[in-house]
């Protein structure tokens, strides 16, 4: 077991299994498919993304380095908590892109049914440490545990 402090972005409480990449995490490519076709288990639909493409997120920690792509970004991740597609949290190991950081903020004041914790600033020691299936649990104060 080992912590990591992070930065809160959008606050809450969150215990999951870790889904990890270690490439940019390109919003609209990974959940286009939740989005326009139904696949209510938000399955990574981004190619590129050696990591994640075609292994489910909803429900999961995403940890991740940063968010790519276009400025639809912040508004697909806001879809996604508005649709119940989204991840469990996300746990960035460096500073949070302002699309991805929209997103996650708008969903999280708009939308009084969604919780998505976002942690950012959880530094490159994170990233090399988690691994998929490993058990993630935020704490308040952006307090990471992975087990």
């Amino acid at each position: 077991m080992k912590e990591f402090k992070g930065r809160v972005v959008t606050p809450g409480t969150a215990k999951a299994e870790a889904v990890v990449t270690h490439e940019g995490f390109n919003t609209l490519a990974s959940l286009q498919s939740a989005l326009q076709f139904g696949d209510k288990t938000s399955k990574c639909g981004d190619q590129s993304n050696r990591d994640l493409y075609g292994k489910p997120m909803k429900g999961k920690a995403l940890c991740l380095p940063q968010t790519i792509g276009s400025t639809t970004g912040g508004l697909v991740l806001y879809c996604a908590c508005a649709m119940d597609r989204q991840p469990a949290c996300m746990l960035f190991a460096n500073h949070i892109d302002s699309l991805a950081a929209a997103g996650a903020i708008l969903a999280d004041v708009w939308l009084d049914s969604v919780s998505m914790p976002v942690v950012d600033c959880l530094g490159d020691e994170f990233l090399s440490y988690v691994k998929d299936g490993m058990m993630i649990t935020i704490k308040e104060d952006g307090v990471v545990v992975v087990e």
